[in-house]
């Protein structure tokens, strides 16, 4: 899609602040943007796609007895909710490559001359992959069905769940978008993110319980974003307590917006300026 210029007096015209409507509207329309892009490329999709049926098969069918002592179904219990994490957080490395890429294009500077909102161009980045996000959990949930995961809560905490999982996702892509805005490289965003992702991901109680882990590992997990949101979302799905770990979660959340929302509107200015 096509993005239009903007005329020399309508230029001089931008308003010095933009409220929160507009910003989300322009937000929104910029994300809805994105979704078109999505749509009419398709293949964007298939890491996300992949990802989640290459975890979930080798976990189970190749370390599932190791893991489990044999119990297989309970350990699809266990794992099905933590790889769902997994997924959507390697998902969010997506946005933050995508954006580096388009730095180079000189998509900013025709954005900077519209008047719009200056944080709408990475919001509506963001808001776009939901997209994204949805198709990897879609996938997994049905995959998972069939290898006989049952959900063993009501459909509202399961939606609850899934709600999270996207929350979480949307957080902490803004650690890849500030990568992205400052590195104008995606193969080296997508190589610092995974880096970052790996050791959350594999040092939490996605994989294990954490009653398994030795003493400073379990210490980490217990603080771990990664082991949160997976606890919270067993929680949702399979039953059992969730408040501690909702509210662990929602900090963490939080936090990650707090600190590099600024940080990449900052990295944003300078790139596009």
């Amino acid at each position: 899609m096509s993005t239009p210029t903007l005329s020399a007096p309508a230029a001089a015209a931008l308003p010095g602040r933009i409220g929160l409507g507009r910003t989300a509207q322009h937000s929104f329309a910029l994300a809805g943007r994105g979704v078109t892009k999505f749509m009419k490329s398709p293949m964007q999709l298939v890491d996300v796609i992949l990802t989640p049926i290459i975890s979930l098969l080798m976990f189970i069918y190749l370390f599932g007895d190791a893991m489990s002592g044999g119990d297989t179904h309970a350990y699809l219990q266990h794992v099905t909710p933590g790889v769902m994490v997994m997924a959507v957080f390697q998902a969010s490395i997506g946005v933050g490559a995508s954006l580096s890429a388009d730095a180079s294009t000189g998509i900013f500077d025709r954005f900077r001359s519209m008047p719009i909102a200056r944080s709408s161009p990475l919001i509506g980045a963001v808001l776009a992959d939901i997209v994204r996000y949805v198709a990897c959990l879609a996938t997994l949930v049905v995959l998972a069905l069939v290898m006989g995961y049952r959900f063993e809560t009501d459909p509202v905490a399961s939606l609850a769940a899934f709600g999270l999982l996207i929350g979480f996702a949307l957080s902490f892509s803004w650690i890849s978008v500030y990568l992205g805005m400052l590195i104008k490289n995606p193969t080296s965003v997508q190589g610092l993110m995974t880096i970052l992702i790996l050791p959350l991901t594999f040092a939490s109680n996605v994989f294990v319980s954490d009653n398994k882990m030795a003493g400073w590992l379990q210490a980490w997990s217990d603080v771990n974003p990664v082991s949160l949101v997976a606890d919270a979302v067993r929680g949702l799905l399979n039953g059992g307590p969730v408040a501690d770990s909702l509210l662990g979660s929602l900090a963490w959340m939080a936090g990650v917006v707090v600190v590099f929302f600024p940080l990449a509107m900052r990295a944003y200015r300078k790139n596009a300026g």
